[in-house]
């Protein structure tokens, strides 16, 4: 959730740091705060607010020094303020912390540090990791280890690591060591950028773009020892490692706004392209099919599932149900979708023919790799359909398929979610084609599914018509979103970007089943949103609407251009282009991303950053 930059190196550290927290932000922004250690000792501002506040801090105090850590933080234990900020000291302030995670035993460490003289001075978890490495730090002197020795240190950790349980990323800086920066990882991703006899650090690359063009990404359990004059990687089980350095994305870096007022709006608009990106590369006009290069999977092997299960969460699981139609429509393998914060907890009964996709954006999301790292261990051939290049999930899955959407900064999943869509498309094309979709079949798929960037940018005309008719609606408390089919998933999309940024309640059903509990919330004050394009449920989703109409509750339609009796039965009617069903969701879903972005404006809400919420779920 929270987002962790570190500098060491012969540069000012504390413009660094803030310049990658900005590029962070995303990720959280309860607070922030930096540490910056120079001769005279570690020096730390921090601020409760967005990274503006504590820009604002340092115009009034700056600090000095070529080694520092940062932070902006998305709160988990302990209020929003300027203490409970990160960093934290530990001791006497030997020791300085950032931290990304969740301690699971911290109230008993706590406790005991207390009985030993500690005093807190927050509420948070990250604090008592810091007292702890202090304690044991002191510990290690105590017994005649001297405290300017990198041994020492080690040892202060491994002592002290033993003790946690959790999840942790670790920023540490100590007052006795100027130059040394030591990075951990158990569960939350780090990523250690190279330059010349310098280093940095960063919870995703993204503050490393334009500082740096290689990279090393650390797994589980792996602690790294930072300085000017190299690094040294130490597997907590393993021991010392050389490092793996890959080649850094610069694609993550282009997080620029450009001529849009808000990340979420740029990154709606950016969807014809995203969708292109997608497709390039991946159809195969002579097989009728489509080809992956990462899926890492024999034809044969393939050919012999017969069970998928799509775990994710969020707009992704909501990806996942459209993908559920899809493959068993064209490819005929049944599919479940499972959220993946209980997948990783249940024992379903899976055979050794069952294959599992974790569907996530960031690739980090701490559930989904969770259900990714149960399924492979009990042996089921698991892949990914991830969009950030180097994640964990992208790196510990057996094979996948990377959305190249581009970064998504937006908190509330747009883009993300239509080029996930697309890539289900492109798998059940894929599996159809190796069981019982005929060749012209196949054909007619590609010929479609090529249209998508320009149906797209078509669908987005609908921008204006769409704000005018939030105009309407946007002092509203509830909503209720219906559709059948490919577009019951989209109907649970649109309530969920509703709730996601303007916070009103909204809640997403099958039409059908309004009649079995939901209508008697129709009124009329509430809007129900339909989806309702042409196929094969118009006449029934027509008939559910007329049930709305009697009962006089107002309804905003989504609906095919041309289609003269929706204009007589909705209140007010958002055109999309007429497609086939299975592509509805493509072009139903951004009417409804337009709509939930277009209230949450008129009800002043920062449509980037809602409250509560982070980009990346990294903690359970």
């Amino acid at each position: 959730m929270c987002g962790i930059v570190g500098y060491v190196g012969g540069k000012p550290a504390s413009a660094l740091l803030v310049e990658g927290l900005h590029r962070l932000e995303y990720r959280g922004y309860d607070s922030a705060g930096i540490a910056v250690r120079n001769g005279e000792g570690i020096n730390i501002r921090k601020r409760a607010g967005r990274v503006g506040e504590l820009v604002k801090l340092l115009d009034e105090e700056p600090i000095q020094g070529s080694l520092g850590i940062g932070h902006t933080r998305w709160a988990t234990h302990g209020e929003t303020t300027d203490t409970n900020s990160h960093p934290h000291v530990g001791g006497n302030g030997e020791v300085v912390l950032v931290h990304n995670g969740v301690i699971e035993n911290y109230a008993s460490l706590r406790e005991s540090l207390q009985v030993r003289g500690y005093v807190f001075k927050t509420t948070t978890d990250s604090e008592v990791v810091a007292h702890l490495i202090a304690h044991h730090l002191d510990e290690c002197i105590r017994m005649g280890d001297d405290p300017q020795d990198r041994a020492t240190i080690q040892r202060t950790l491994e002592m002290s690591l033993k003790q946690l349980k959790g999840t942790y990323g670790l920023a540490i800086i100590f007052r006795d060591h100027p130059e040394l920066l030591v990075a951990i990882r158990a569960g939350s991703p780090l990523v250690i950028g190279i330059g010349h006899n310098e280093y940095f650090l960063a919870s995703d690359s993204s503050p490393l773009v334009g500082h740096t063009d290689e990279v090393v990404y650390l797994d589980d359990h792996e602690w790294a020892f930072l300085s000017p004059e190299g690094m040294e990687i130490i597997h907590r089980d393993s021991g010392q490692r050389a490092p793996s350095i890959q080649t850094l994305d610069h694609v993550a870096g282009n997080i620029d706004l450009g001529d849009f007022d808000t990340y979420m709006l740029k990154e709606i608009f950016e969807q014809p392209q995203s969708l292109e990106n997608c497709l390039r590369g991946r159809i195969d006009d002579d097989a009728a099919s489509a080809k992956f290069g990462g899926l890492n999977v024999d034809v044969q092997d393939l050919r012999h599932v017969d069970r998928i299960v799509l775990t994710a969460c969020g707009t992704s699981w909501h990806a996942a149900l459209v993908g559920e139609y899809l493959i068993e429509e064209f490819a005929r393998i049944p599919v479940e979708v499972e959220y993946a914060s209980e997948f990783r907890y249940r024992n379903p009964p899976m055979t050794d023919r069952t294959m599992t996709f974790a569907i996530t954006q960031s690739g980090e999301t701490a559930d989904t790799l969770a259900a990714l790292r149960e399924s492979r261990r009990k042996g089921h051939a698991t892949m990914a359909i991830c969009n950030v290049v180097g994640s964990t999930i992208a790196r510990e899955a057996d094979g996948g398929i990377y959305l190249h959407a581009g970064p998504e900064i937006g908190v509330a999943s747009t883009k993300a979610f239509t080029s996930q869509v697309t890539s289900m498309m492109l798998l059940a094309l894929y599996l159809g084609r190796m069981r019982h979709l005929s060749f012209p079949a196949g054909q007619r798929l590609i010929k479609q599914m090529r249209q998508l960037p320009q149906l797209v940018e078509k669908t987005l005309a609908c921008n204006e018509a769409v704000a005018k008719i939030a105009t309407k609606y946007f002092d509203r408390n509830n909503f209720l979103y219906l559709g059948r089919l490919y577009n019951f998933p989209v109907a649970l999309e649109g309530a969920l970007k509703l709730k996601e940024i303007s916070y009103i309640h909204a809640e997403g059903y099958p039409a059908a089943e309004m009649k079995h509990g939901p209508i008697a919330l129709v009124d009329e004050v509430t809007p129900s949103v339909f989806v309702v394009p042409h196929g094969t449920m118009y006449p029934k989703v027509m008939s559910n609407l007329e049930e709305v109409k009697a009962r006089k509750g107002p309804v905003i339609a989504i609906a095919c251009e041309g289609d003269k009796e929706i204009s007589a039965a909705a209140d007010d009617v958002i055109f999309v282009p007429d497609v086939e069903e299975y592509l509805q969701p493509i072009v139903t879903s951004i009417p409804l991303q337009l709509l939930a972005y277009h209230i949450a404006i008129l009800r002043g809400c920062n449509v980037d950053r809602p409250r509560n919420l982070a980009k990346s779920v990294t903690v359970e």
